[in-house]
């Protein structure tokens, strides 16, 4: 929602170049919702989703925190210094987002590396040395 109020501020301003990046996240975001809500993370299983999220993540709070400050710095009309206002909070945002799905992602990347053949091996070694 945050991106879709971003991308028609900077529809209304005079910094209308910097429209693409808040309809791409807007797009990508929603993207994902409905891949999670119709639950397709779990049908392919070989795209690892939440290094997808992750990724979406930080370079949003990246461009979001560059095209802001341009924004705010550049253009003196309100419709920009709106923009840059939200674009500013979308930061925030996101780089909480970021910090939740790191978090996520440490927990996935523990659970498949436990789950690599090197694991398996070592539970099977224990498993026939308490067998004899």
């Amino acid at each position: 929602v945050l991106s879709f109020i971003i991308f028609i501020c900077y529809i209304a301003s005079l910094a209308a170049s910097f429209m693409m990046a808040p309809l791409l996240e807007f797009l990508l975001a929603l993207f994902l919702f409905f891949a999670y809500a119709s639950k397709l993370n779990e049908k392919f299983k070989g795209l690892y989703w939440p290094l997808t999220d992750f990724l979406r993540c930080v370079t949003a709070a990246i461009i979001y925190f560059a095209i802001s400050i341009a924004a705010v710095s550049k253009y003196n009309d309100g419709a920009s210094k709106a923009a840059g206002v939200f674009g500013f909070i979308a930061t925030i945002v996101y780089a909480i987002d970021f910090y939740i799905t790191f978090n996520d992602l440490v927990t996935f990347l523990k659970q498949g590396s436990s789950d690599s053949p090197e694991g398996r091996k070592s539970q099977d070694e224990d498993s026939d040395s308490d067998s004899d």
